[in-house]
């Protein structure tokens, strides 16, 4: 337990240390006067673009799901990994809206679906003249449940029952909805690194896959001492 968590706290910095690289490099990518070129901006519906936007939201249920486990716990190792997740999931937030002003992109597209910059390449040759995608999405593979804005989120039923939970129920409900939060948070990651073309992106994108599939690890681990498992 404690060589597993040590390891999902050193990806947790690994993707913290990626971030920071990320900004600097994002930062660096632009003219003398600190503007960036319209040439280098992605485009409105770009993978780029669709990512930020929407690992923005995802993210936020992330943190959102960890302050509220915070206060229906008095377990540290569930209160520690809730903190390194909401702590690493903001600022990378932060980031990832930083990128869509830099690119002088909206932060949100009323007429683009969850998670539709995930298509094929097939799909993408569907795009109409303004980029936007009109042969639908099949978000990467990963699904969203119903009720759920995009794989692996939780519905607002789902977020009411963690928030009434307690001790280790709370525990066991939070790691079970985390983890297949991060499962989706991790098919999404992989698209970006496959498809953005921003490299510093693609370099955050990276970070999260390799942070999250390690708590992903240290979470079964920690489902197993309760006497649980994560859902199917």
């Amino acid at each position: 337990m404690t060589r597993t968590y040590w390891a999902a706290g050193s990806a947790v910095l690994l993707a913290l240390l990626f971030a920071a690289a990320a900004t600097v490099t994002a930062a660096s990518d632009s003219d003398g006067d600190g503007s960036r070129t319209s040439a280098r901006a992605p485009g409105l519906y770009s993978p780029d673009a669709g990512f930020a936007r929407d690992m923005a939201v995802h993210h936020q249920q992330a943190v959102e799901m960890s302050f509220i486990v915070r206060d229906r716990t008095e377990d540290e190792p569930v209160r520690g990994l809730a903190y390194d997740i909401a702590n690493t999931q903001a600022n990378q937030r932060g980031m990832l809206l930083g990128w869509l002003d830099l690119w002088g992109l909206p932060k949100v597209v009323a007429d683009e679906p969850p998670m539709s910059w995930m298509g094929s390449a097939d799909q993408h040759a569907g795009h109409g003249a303004d980029g936007h995608d009109t042969a639908g999405h099949e978000m990467g593979g990963a699904a969203a449940k119903p009720g759920a804005l995009m794989a692996g989120m939780a519905t607002k039923e789902e977020l009411a029952q963690l928030g009434a939970a307690e001790g280790r129920d709370a525990e066991v409900l939070y790691l079970q909805l985390m983890t297949d939060h991060h499962k989706g948070g991790v098919a999404m990651a992989q698209g970006c690194a496959t498809q953005c073309k921003t490299p510093a992106e693609r370099d955050l994108a990276r970070g999260m896959v390799e942070a999250q599939q390690s708590e992903l690890t240290l979470m079964a681990d920690m489902l197993k001492q309760r006497g649980a498992a994560p859902r199917g």
